[in-house]
């Protein structure tokens, strides 16, 4: 599993370590590791062309220092210093006995033109609101250059703890970040300026605490939440889910989160709606019924709404069961939500980012930008779990604890349909057994490996993500 901690969580760690080591010892680990990922990206090192781009703090300190390797080894580096009297002064000192030297701002733009690579240490992760405009400046002649650029720590002008991007920032194609990940490097928008990421060990594993902001599963981890039949097992004690969705206007949405539901680890699924026909045509083992929810026999766990239209009725009758339910689509729309707060059974809420925007009453665009203090706001808002899906899908329980971020997906799982299948999926891994949390992570991660496996670089359709689930399943498994 990877773990990411907040820049507080951060700097309280660094602290205790640096406390336990030679003075300037954990900048020079930190160093080290960038100036042998900036010597991996250029390949050649000697004759190379570098730009440091070096702000007042440590972060530049990081970069002036690695800078002064890459120099003995034959590169021509060139530190742009935008606060001369504040840059670190061991670093800079290091660079000019290397033979690098060092220039005022109104000198970069020609430099970084011409450069190889440019190294971005101009703020680090305690950097908040924006760039200055000098910064700016630099930030636009580096997005015009040709050169690799690799960002120290993270790319300036994002917001470490929160992935928010305010006004100019820039785009890396190598992140080089020390001892952990911080939260903006997982989570978009920031983490689109990130490029690649790589994490240098500085030794701060073994004085973070054990629970971070944030965490991203991988397949070991999902591996290990996967429901699997025993010798014991029959349809039933492998759980039973329910599917409340489709209506007349929209009965492919029925039978698409039946779909994700088959294939999602219970041993058996119920449909209760109006497009019966539909589903059991499509998949004749599904158990359907037309006499609502309480009337369709026992479940472990329900999916309410996907292509639900108005039936607010069953929305209500499927939010009053005391089993674990996931509410999806129209459903959102239509639960109340003094009835969600007030449910026993977990819940799992699955909004795409207009739909949170909706629920919290402000515009998509303040969503899809504050991504995790929406996820947030809204699993204490209904006191229930949190999937919100997008670019990157997070799940937040209503507790506080870490919020998870799924790795997996791709861009072409932003299809008609894609939702409904991930409802099926994540709502039968609920009726199978598995937390509200570890069933919206899990049927994230396998929803969006599935996808990749569909799409392999063409456009998908949701059946085919939702055939495709099987592979992802035994990739996982198989490790």
């Amino acid at each position: 599993m990877r773990t990411a901690y907040c820049v507080e969580t951060v700097r309280t760690a660094e602290r205790e370590l640096m406390a336990r080591l030679p003075d300037g010892a954990l900048m020079q680990r930190a160093a080290a590791g960038l100036a042998a990922a900036c010597a991996d990206l250029l390949g050649r090192v000697y004759g190379g062309r570098v730009v440091l781009l070096v702000g007042s703090g440590d972060n530049g300190g990081d970069a002036l220092y690695a800078g002064a390797r890459l120099a003995r080894r034959g590169a021509g580096v060139t530190a742009v210093l935008l606060a001369p009297e504040r840059a670190h002064a061991g670093g800079l000192g290091a660079l000019r006995r290397a033979g690098g030297r060092s220039v005022a701002p109104d000198a970069a733009e020609a430099l970084i033109a011409r450069a190889d690579l440019v190294v971005d240490g101009i703020v680090g992760i305690g950097g908040k609101g924006g760039l200055r405009p000098d910064a700016e400046a630099l930030v636009a002649a580096v997005g015009r250059s040709r050169a690799a650029v690799v960002a120290v720590d993270l790319p300036s002008g994002v917001d470490a703890d929160t992935g928010e991007v305010h006004g100019a920032a820039v785009r890396a194609d190598l992140t080089v970040t020390f001892g952990t990940h911080k939260p903006g490097l997982l989570i978009d928008p920031a983490r689109e300026y990130a490029g690649s990421v790589r994490l240098v060990d500085i030794g701060l594993g073994e004085v973070l605490p054990d629970r971070a902001e944030l965490q991203a599963l991988q397949h070991a981890d999902v591996a290990r939440l996967l429901p699997v039949p025993t010798g014991e097992s029959d349809k039933y004690r492998r759980g039973v889910v329910g599917i409340a969705a489709g209506s007349a206007r929209y009965p492919g949405a029925a039978v698409l989160a039946v779909s994700g539901a088959l294939r999602g680890g219970a041993g058996a699924v119920r449909y209760v709606g109006p497009a019966g026909d539909a589903v059991i045509a499509r998949f004749p083992e599904t158990l359907v019924s037309d006499q609502g929810p309480r009337k369709a026999g026992r479940v472990q766990a329900w999916v309410v709404g996907p292509g639900a239209g108005e039936d607010a009725g069953t929305v209500a009758e499927v939010v009053e069961a005391d089993v674990p339910v996931l509410i999806d689509a129209d459903g959102l729309r239509l639960a109340d939500a003094g009835a969600v707060r007030t449910r026993t059974a977990p819940t799992l809420m699955t909004p795409h980012a207009g739909e949170a925007a909706a629920l919290l009453g402000v515009a998509r665009e303040e969503v899809e930008s504050g991504r995790l203090s929406a996820v947030r706001e809204l699993a204490a808002r209904y006191d229930a779990t949190v999937l919100l899906k997008g670019s990157t899908t997070l799940v937040a329980d209503p507790g506080g604890g870490a919020v998870r971020v799924n790795p997996t997906g791709t861009a072409w799982l932003a299809t008609a349909g894609s939702g409904d299948v991930l409802s099926g999926l994540a709502g039968s891994l609920l009726a199978a057994g598995l937390s509200a949390l570890d069933a919206g992570s899990v049927g994230a991660y396998l929803h969006g490996l599935a996808g990749r496996f569909a799409a392999e670089g063409a456009p998908v359709g949701a059946h085919d993500v939702a055939g495709a689930i099987r592979r992802a399943w035994r990739d996982v498994r198989l490790g």
